[in-house]
């Protein structure tokens, strides 16, 4: 038996230590430590061998120059759902490992099993599951329809060296693991799940998928902080990470990407959770447009750049007088620090005193706002509740706000002012830079300071 050593790894941040310790002191993070058993005299490439795997190159390697280098077009198949081939950049690439994380019961194997589907009428699939039984499997498949049933294998099997025998002996291109977390290698004694586990399997998986040109989706487990649960390789490891999760009234599910080695790392796509599987939002706009008739002060919509597409959310403000000392601040979608320098600007250059007022900011539909496009729009919907003022439902308004209370432009203007157009705004409050071109059916409002962002609230809404 392999002599083994035990280290103490960090969940969040790979960092490895001699013994445990609450707090990591790479990354700061509490109790985020754990047992990491490591084989003292067996490699992981020895082990690789043992389950019939090699290194990426095979096992003799050659140094080339890099213009003398080969390239070859991937080329993709589809997913059989046409929003999740754009969220992984067009398509499925072949030998690619990719990693679905999310919380419990988002629909990441709802997904998948709708997917291996489509994928299944062309190329031989494997599913397997090391939680649940293959008859739990088979009767939610015939509860959402899923196709091509009769060219779907299934297994439940936890073992990696297992798996890869199975899909030898089929010949299988397409293989779904649900989930990482139940995978084990035998060289590895220690339990299922544990960092040490998760990341030899991984490895070992990417291996056969990089040398054998078999496409793996791994279904993955996030932890209490919402990370994905495992050790920081497995990201490094995996080709794609896309996170699976709920919008804030649970009827949606939106899909976005943190890493993709094959298109953009910023994409995101929406679905409806049904009885039958996952449905397809290709207008996700119209989503979190859903308000009522009636104007309402504090609200103002906004659009997003979300990968390669417009995204029109709505930002709602609150202003109340406190009955604190301290008067509250508390943001849900939106960055703390931004509203705390909006508040800031609009009392330093706009002279509205907002210090013993309690302000809240929420992005309706649970969307986390991650860009500055949108600054302007929080602003005036602070300004709009603080007047009691209404902006008019058909406004659009987006824009970064400086320090010095200048207006800066926001990019892919022209398409965010299009796609505002498609949802029925007939005016828009922008910053003067993104207002060069006129569009056909909106009134453009630029705007290049505070001051004139104010006039055009004046203009718009009293």
């Amino acid at each position: 038996m392999a002599k083994t050593k035990r280290a103490y790894v960090c969940s969040d941040c790979g960092a490895d230590f001699p013994r445990w310790q609450g707090q990591c002191s790479a990354c700061a993070a509490w109790n985020t430590i754990t047992e990491f058993t490591v084989p003292k005299t067996r490699s992981a490439v020895g082990a690789a061998s043992a389950a019939g795997t090699s290194s990426y190159a095979g096992a003799a390697t050659k140094v080339q120059k890099l213009s003398e280098v080969e390239t070859k077009d991937l080329p993709r198949y589809s997913s059989g759902i046409t929003e999740l081939d754009r969220v992984f950049g067009g398509g499925i690439v072949p030998g690619s490992v990719l990693l679905l994380c999310g919380d419990p019961g988002a629909g990441k194997s709802t997904l998948l099993l709708q997917s291996i589907g489509s994928v299944a009428a062309s190329k031989p699939s494997l599913y397997v599951s090391g939680e649940e039984s293959i008859h739990q499997i088979s009767q939610r498949a015939k509860r959402l329809g899923t196709q091509n049933l009769d060219n779907i294998n299934v297994v439940a099997e936890t073992s990696v060296e297992a798996i890869i025998e199975h899909i030898r002996a089929q010949k299988t291109e397409f293989v779904i693991i649900d989930s990482i977390q139940t995978m084990t290698v035998a060289h590895n004694d220690s339990a299922a799940g544990s960092p040490s586990q998760v990341k030899e399997s991984a490895a070992a998986l990417t291996r056969f998928a990089k040398t054998e040109g078999v496409t793996f989706m791994i279904v993955g487990h996030i932890n209490k902080d919402s990370n994905v649960a495992g050790p920081m390789q497995l990201i490094h490891i995996v080709d794609g990470l896309f996170a699976l999760s709920s919008t804030a009234d649970e009827k949606f599910r939106v899909l976005r990407t943190s890493k993709n080695r094959f298109g953009a790392d910023s994409e995101s796509c929406f679905f409806a959770m049904t009885e039958t599987g996952m449905k397809q939002v290709k207008n996700p706009s119209a989503i979190f447009l859903s308000r009522s008739d009636k104007n309402h002060a504090g609200s103002a919509c906004t659009t997003l750049w979300e990968g390669t597409r417009p995204l029109l959310v709505e930002i709602q403000a609150l202003c109340n007088n406190s009955v604190t000392e301290n008067p509250r601040r508390l943001t849900v979608g939106y960055d703390n620090n931004r509203l705390a320098m909006s508040i800031a600007v609009l009392a330093r250059h706009g002279g509205v005193m907002l210090s013993d007022m309690d302000i809240f900011v929420n992005c309706v539909g649970g969307i986390k706002i991650e860009e500055t496009s949108a600054d302007l729009a929080v602003l005036l919907s602070i300004f709009s509740s603080f007047k009691n003022a209404p902006i008019p439902q058909d406004v659009l308004v987006f824009g970064e706000i400086g320090l010095n209370a200048d207006i800066r432009p926001a990019a892919n203007g022209v398409e965010r002012i299009r796609e505002a157009v498609k949802q029925g705004f007939t005016r828009a409050i922008v910053p003067k830079a993104n207002a060069s071109r006129q569009i056909p059916g909106i009134e453009i409002i630029a705007v290049e300071d505070l001051q004139e962002a104010l006039s055009a609230f004046e203009r718009v809404a009293l």
